[in-house]
C-alpha cells in the first residue's frame, strides 16, 4: 500500500494551525497566534481555548489575493 502525505487543520481560539506529515511520517506544525485583544474568554474571564475544524477556504481567501481567481 502507497504511503500518502497529509494534512489537517485547527482553530484553537487563540491560535490557527496546520498539521502536516509526509510519506515518511515525518511531521511538522505551522502556527500563528491571533492579537491577545481577539482571544476567547469564558464567563471567569478565563481563557476559553478549543479546537474546530480551521476554515481553509477562508484562510486562502485572506492570505492570497489571487486564490478566488484559482477557482
Amino acid at each position: 500500500m502507497a504511503k500518502r502525505a497529509w494534512l489537517t487543520a485547527a482553530d484553537h481560539g487563540v491560535s490557527e494551525a496546520l498539521y502536516l506529515r509526509d510519506p515518511d511520517d515525518n511531521g511538522v506544525e505551522l502556527y500563528w497566534d491571533r492579537p491577545r485583544e481577539q482571544w476567547p474568554h469564558g464567563g471567569d474571564g478565563g481563557l476559553a481555548m478549543f479546537t474546530h475544524r480551521l476554515d481553509l477556504e477562508a484562510l486562502l481567501n485572506a492570505t492570497s489575493p489571487f486564490y478566488h481567481l484559482k477557482k
